[in-house]
């Protein structure tokens, strides 16, 4: 049996159940390999914007959320922080349903005494707040996108060849995408200096990052439609980020690779003592 491995935080986003896209398979092999103390589930776990489209779910999307509650009755402190695609749960803000505690935003103190704000990040969203049905067009192109992905990665597989996101590599190549990835990420690092925080966790965006930008931290959850990433806290408060389609669970930790962008990168870690200028 695979080691299982544990966290003091795991912090996961964007699964998007209830779509054809959801990489669930990876996600339940991840919730079984790892286990913490606290687990935040940041924003967009259930996607009802698709739900209400057309009804996709599968036993395995159950099978996600019983292992989550599992967790949480045997004393794993879980945090749902909703985001856009859920927003419907944040008509239950401040209750604990079935032991996950359900909340807008938290601070979360590492081990090494950081503070760091966690949150969905949709709120900051320029073009969510003022242009609402520009995001549900772009949320259709998207769709269509993914499903270009599904038959793309059908072909790789009969070939013997790995997991290969079509989304992902435009995303990070195309001009305008990369701008509004920077705006979000920039207005993200904002809103924690003005909370005095010492760093911000956050998903939304569907791309996985974790970086210090002077004197604050950036970390993006990433998502599990195309990266299949998770952020992780160890017991002296390092944080690194898990990039769970290219590990070989020998051993189970291993930093984030960016092989869209470059297959060539070596593997990227951080340390709280790197500066990068905003």
């Amino acid at each position: 049996m695979a080691e299982v491995k544990h966290y003091r935080t795991i912090w996961l986003s964007d699964f998007h159940l209830g779509t054809k896209d959801a990489m669930v398979d990876y996600l339940l092999d991840f919730l079984r390999h790892n286990e913490s103390d606290t687990l935040f589930l940041v924003g967009d776990i259930l996607d009802g914007w698709a739900l209400s489209r057309s009804w996709h779910w599968r036993q395995s999307h159950n099978d996600v959320i019983q292992k989550i509650l599992r967790k949480a009755r045997k004393g794993t402190r879980v945090i749902y922080l909703p985001g856009n695609h859920d927003e419907f749960v944040r008509d239950y803000l401040g209750l604990c349903l079935g032991r996950i505690h359900v909340m807008n935003e938290a601070i979360h103190e590492t081990a090494d005494g950081r503070k760091l704000l966690v949150l969905h990040g949709d709120q900051f969203d320029g073009m969510l707040q003022h242009a609402k049905w520009i995001s549900v067009l772009g949320s259709k192109a998207y769709s269509v996108l993914l499903l270009l992905n599904r038959g793309l990665n059908r072909t790789r597989r009969w070939f013997g060849m790995p997991y290969w996101s079509l989304s992902a590599y435009l995303k990070h190549t195309t001009k305008r995408a990369v701008l509004a990835i920077a705006n979000f990420e920039n207005a993200m690092i904002e809103v924690a200096r003005q909370k005095n925080a010492d760093g911000v966790v956050c998903g939304h965006i569907h791309r996985a990052e974790i970086r210090q930008v002077q004197s604050i931290l950036y970390a993006n959850c990433g998502d599990w439609i195309e990266s299949c990433t998770a952020l992780v806290e160890h017991s002296d408060g390092r944080i690194e980020l898990l990039n769970w389609v290219t590990m070989d669970h020998q051993p189970l930790l291993t930093r984030w690779e960016n092989s869209i962008s470059d297959p060539n990168q070596n593997s990227r870690s951080i340390s709280v003592n790197e500066n990068e200028d905003a």
